[in-house]
């Protein structure tokens, strides 16, 4: 999916809260207190990659350019799909944490020291561009869907467990924070394809989703992942593309909103299943993007806007 389509009103949504943690209902039941998360690794598409696609060599889905990066130190474009920090930068901060640096700039020769260093406080596999499902970006080596980037995690783990040792590297991981921000690229892949929608209908797309999040998490669990924010999928009916071809008043797609409350309540029942079946295990904050957005939306004074 193009990132033309980034919604870059939720990466302001995202970096907003992310100001202020009472923001997030259940935040410090996932955390407990901010001080004892002593690892952030996250997981995603262009909301929270930190430059990840500048090291796929025919990906097109690339931020690495101005004006991308202006309020970033330096100045510089990092790869980052905003104007500086991104949310997961800004979670990092909250706990005291270095950035997270994208996993494929720790590959290759002379990274291994580094690469040792940043296992224990965190790395960053979000791929612009990347869904839940691997799509034809992947195919077409445009981003790094999440089963991949679940993928890299367990060499990250292979590599914090041998640093550690397993007893260690377990008491680490649980008090470990793990970010998935991830779902609005299968949904433009499924308004745009007449062959998809074809095929399903969209109760039963946003179901799949839900259930293939569910074995992407449980594989991250079975590492000894304990504790997650997981944020939902925001308005994205309501994003400038979007807008722009919706009639002359350029109003939100409703009918693409509507496809995002299915899936988001299909992610919030897959998680309470999955809360269960793990038997508590697994702590998680759910973060409601897309009822936080609408309010911005409704109410652009109180946000600044």
């Amino acid at each position: 999916m193009s990132t033309n389509n980034t919604p870059f009103l939720t990466m302001f949504l995202l970096l907003l809260g992310l100001l202020r943690f009472d923001s997030f209902t259940g935040l410090e039941a996932a955390t407990g207190k901010l001080a004892s998360v002593p690892g952030l690794y996250v997981f995603g598409d262009s909301l929270v990659d930190a430059g990840n696609n500048n090291y796929l060599a025919i990906s097109i889905s690339k931020a690495n350019y101005p004006h991308n990066g202006v309020d970033f130190p330096n100045k510089k474009a990092t790869g980052r799909f905003c104007n500086g920090k991104n949310a997961a930068d800004a979670i990092a901060e909250k706990f005291g944490l270095p950035l997270p640096p994208p996993y494929l700039s720790l590959k290759g020769p002379f990274k291994e020291e580094k690469k040792k260093s940043v296992a224990v406080t965190g790395v960053n596999f979000a791929s612009g561009g990347a869904g839940i499902f691997n799509s034809s970006d992947h195919k077409l080596g445009q981003a790094i869907p999440l089963s991949h980037q679940v993928n890299h995690w367990l060499s990250i783990h292979q590599e914090l467990t041998s640093q550690l040792g397993p007893a260690e590297a377990q008491n680490h991981l649980s008090k470990s924070l793990f970010a998935v921000v991830i779902g609005s690229n299968d949904l433009f892949d499924y308004f745009g394809s007449f062959k998809l929608r074809q095929e399903t209908n969209p109760q039963q797309y946003t179901q799949s989703m839900a259930d293939e999040l569910k074995k992407q998490l449980k594989r991250i669990h079975d590492t000894g992942a304990r504790r997650f924010l997981i944020i939902g999928v925001a308005e994205i009916g309501c994003i400038p593309g979007k807008r722009a071809k919706n009639s002359t008043l350029h109003e939100c797609d409703e009918e693409a909103n509507t496809w995002c409350s299915l899936y988001n309540e299909a992610l919030v029942k897959m998680l309470q299943q999955l809360k269960q079946e793990l038997q508590s295990s697994m702590t998680y904050s759910y973060f409601d993007n897309f009822k936080s957005l609408h309010d911005i939306i409704s109410n652009p004074a109180r946000y600044g806007t």
